[in-house]
């Protein structure tokens, strides 16, 4: 059993991730995150609420809208890819970040949620490029056509006790589509 690296909480970022850029909550609150294990308090980070999920919801409304349903499988896949490629090369800092934030053994967070994580995040790279749509033929010299594509944002609630696998569970279907 190998020990979790030392992580430098100065260095994590506190602060909510929208709009491509971390940012204090609307109403400037925080929360204290405590480490299960000890009771210590590790940090303070934004405390969101319906204001932040409204604007994230804006701002992933409008990526989707000018970028992201305009980009093709191969180019969604390399980008899942790459997702898994450096969360692969950080294991241990994210294993050991894991383990301060929810009291979960070390070697857990290495070996199953992390491990899991790059895993599922290539699996469903795997399906960016493959999904399409069907045509089935109806009455007469006619044709039904459908196309799979993404049509939204979407939203997830995460717990506290299993948050990496979780998260990356929602977003592999997420991005894949």
């Amino acid at each position: 059993m190998s020990a979790p690296p030392t992580v430098d909480v100065a260095k994590l970022q506190k602060q909510a991730f929208i709009d491509g850029k971390f940012v204090a909550s609307a109403s400037g609150k925080t929360f204290p995150v405590y480490n299960p294990h000890t009771g210590e308090t590790v940090c303070e980070v934004a405390e969101c609420d319906k204001a932040d999920v409204d604007i994230a919801a804006v701002a992933a409304r409008k990526c989707f809208e000018e970028v992201a349903k305009y980009q093709d499988g191969p180019a969604r896949r390399d980008l899942m890819l790459k997702l898994a490629d450096l969360l692969e090369k950080n294991a241990e800092e994210i294993a050991a970040i894991e383990t301060l934030d929810n009291g979960k053994p070390y070697n857990v967070a290495l070996n199953v949620d992390v491990a899991l994580g790059v895993k599922c995040l290539r699996y469903y790279a795997g399906w960016a490029d493959k999904l399409q749509g069907e045509t089935n033929p109806v009455e007469g010299n006619f044709l039904s056509i459908s196309k799979k594509e993404p049509i939204g944002v979407v939203g997830q609630v995460i717990p506290w006790n299993f948050p990496l696998l979780m998260m990356i569970w929602k977003l592999g279907p997420s991005l894949a589509a």
